[in-house]
């Protein structure tokens, strides 16, 4: 069982994010099902239609819905709300035997609460995908650490944890490295238009820093400062697509960089995936948090750009400990090593372009990280390998 936000964050990106998993399992072999928990605050589902959020999950089960059904997985997902007490899909009405039978959940994100029907799964797998911040949440708040306990087996983006180079906080849960799946077929090699935009779809802010043992950690708000001059510094179009802080966009705008509204390419998984082939490649800047810690955490977005053939060019986080760098993937720290990217794929697109998807076949494909994760998972509870295979 994959557990996520779809239905409470309906977004293209967010939901690639999770799709990955759901079919990268289902490629495997695995009996796979999606579900999600509404949680217990009232202002839990992001309806892009009215732009509000609040409790109430029609459009996300409207979105959920067509998404499965496009891929072929209409009959394998639920939802509980916890602030009605009903489960909403097309397996609410068995779901709980569903649940009995399982051998392994996958929680993404920490983004879901392990009721009482999940805690006899053998297997409860926690994915972070923000490392730094969650570790300073398990140590700073109980609600977090309670949550996290509720799993036997940890994961994190973090890749870095745990080496002398990276100052994120040991919270006192086993963390092993993990990455981003990506399912090959689900994003084809196109070719990348060489007179187009390198993009990014991003957001300012997505919640305050924080601070631990005295040194802070921020937002991309944060990692910007330095190159926000950036664009008069090349010839080459930067487009940052975003929807909050509007009045950050207007200084972005004055400041060269081309600003695209995130909600229109993110309405759907396939609106997002078109939005990155008509991309020549992806230009980025990481959370201020990641980069101070020296994380080795990587993008799942910068891993669509990548399948889809196209160069990326991201500020360092230490993924070059992990991930080999210098063609398709290109790390910088620096404006100069910024712009410097920028004119190396330039003078050879095509080979970064052939280059980004061959990293995309050695690192994140996802028959590999899936059966890494599920092979360390099974370590933990050799009880289950024989059932799993």
């Amino acid at each position: 069982m994959v557990l996520g936000y779809i239905v409470r964050g309906p977004m293209g990106g967010m939901t690639w994010h999770h799709l990955q998993y759901v079919l990268g399992l289902r490629q495997l072999g695995h009996d796979v099902f999606f579900l999600e928990d509404s949680g217990d605050t009232e202002y839990s589902c992001y309806d892009p239609k009215r732009n509000v959020t609040d409790a109430d999950p029609t459009f996300g089960l409207a979105y959920i819905r067509d998404v499965f059904k496009r891929v072929d997985m209409a009959d394998r997902w639920a939802y509980y709300d916890h602030h009605t007490g009903n489960w909403k899909g097309p397996i609410s009405g068995n779901v709980k035997a569903i649940i009995a039978s399982a051998d392994l959940l996958l929680n993404l994100s920490c983004s879901n609460p392990i009721r009482l029907w999940l805690e006899d799964v053998p297997v409860r797998v926690l994915i972070d995908t923000d490392p730094v911040f969650t570790q300073i949440r398990n140590l700073t708040d109980n609600d977090r650490n309670s949550l996290c306990r509720k799993h036997n087996v940890f994961f994190t983006f973090g890749e870095n944890y745990g080496k002398e180079n990276c100052t994120i906080p040991v919270d006192g849960f086993p963390w092993k490295p993990t990455r981003q799946p990506v399912v090959m077929q689900e994003w084809p090699l196109t070719k990348g238009p060489g007179n187009g935009n390198f993009s990014t779809v991003m957001k300012w802010e997505s919640y305050p820093g924080k601070t631990y043992n005295g040194q802070y950690f921020g937002m991309k708000s944060e990692s910007f400062t330095p190159f926000i001059d950036l664009p008069s510094q090349t010839k080459q179009t930067l487009e940052l697509s975003m929807s909050d802080h509007p009045e950050v966009q207007k200084e972005l705008h004055k400041k060269g960089w081309k600003i695209s509204n995130s909600l229109q390419l993110s309405s759907n998984p396939w609106a997002y995936q078109k939005f990155i082939q008509s991309s020549k490649g992806e230009f980025s800047i990481a959370k201020h948090g990641y980069v101070q810690a020296n994380t080795g955490w990587f993008s799942e977005r910068s891993t669509a750009y990548l399948a889809s053939g196209r160069p990326v060019i991201c500020q360092d986080t230490g993924f070059g400990e992990t991930i080999k760098c210098g063609e398709g993937l290109v790390a910088f720290k620096t404006v100069d090593e910024a712009v410097a990217g920028l004119e190396k794929v330039n003078k050879s697109y095509e080979k970064h372009c052939k280059k980004a998807r061959d990293l995309v076949e050695e690192y994140f494909n996802s028959k590999k990280v899936l059966d890494n994760l599920l092979n360390e998972a099974i370590k933990t509870h050799g009880s289950l390998s024989h059932r799993m295979k």
